[in-house]
């Protein structure tokens, strides 16, 4: 299968899966926002199709998702989640794909890179645009909603994306990589 013909057809079935999962949690804002369903695709597609298409994923779900089932509300919780989770596919993608190597070590380092650098562009875009309603985003909210809030869905992504990339390597269809050794060098 033409390579980039499977990258679109995955990208595609991350697309889809979240804008399913979030259905496991019962629409329920509450809920969602302590699992975080749609964080998971997004991380995947960074790193089995790419930054590029994790990033393009990443902000399409949110965005989707609150025109087709009114949940996120669009503004401003779906608006602030598309950068979010562009930056998630984006960020992951980006740092797997430039580590020497691909094992699961490079994994957890990119995912938690990944991670804070998703909530410092959620908190960012939050407070842009909180402060064109007049409201504010304080330390205390953000740090609740991004971190404190979070911890049962960043728990589970620290789990279950580290077992599907190991699953996909042992059965060849996303294999770690090695650093190649220079030409001559035996160790």
């Amino acid at each position: 299968m033409n390579k980039q013909l499977k990258t679109l057809t995955l990208s595609a079935m991350f697309l889809a899966l979240g804008l399913v999962l979030p259905f496991f949690t019962g629409q329920i804002p509450q809920i969602g926002s302590m699992l975080l369903p749609m964080h998971l695709p997004v991380f995947l597609c960074g790193l089995i199709c790419g930054w590029q298409y994790g990033a393009a994923v990443g902000f399409i779900v949110p965005l989707l998702r609150s025109v087709l089932f009114g949940m996120p509300p669009l503004f401003p919780t779906a608006t602030s989640m598309a950068f979010e989770l562009m930056t998630y596919g984006l960020v992951v993608g980006l740092l797997y794909s430039r580590s020497r190597w691909q094992c699961i070590r490079a994994l957890y380092r990119c995912l938690l890179l990944a991670m804070l650098a998703g909530r410092a562009v959620w908190g960012v875009v939050q407070a842009v645009l909180l402060g064109l309603t007049g409201s504010a985003l304080t330390l205390q909210v953000f740090m609740a909603s991004a971190f404190l809030n979070a911890i049962p869905g960043i728990i589970i992504q620290l789990i279950l994306i580290p077992t599907v990339m190991v699953a996909l390597n042992r059965t060849g269809l996303v294999p770690f990589r090695q650093a190649k050794k220079p030409a001559g060098e035996t160790r």
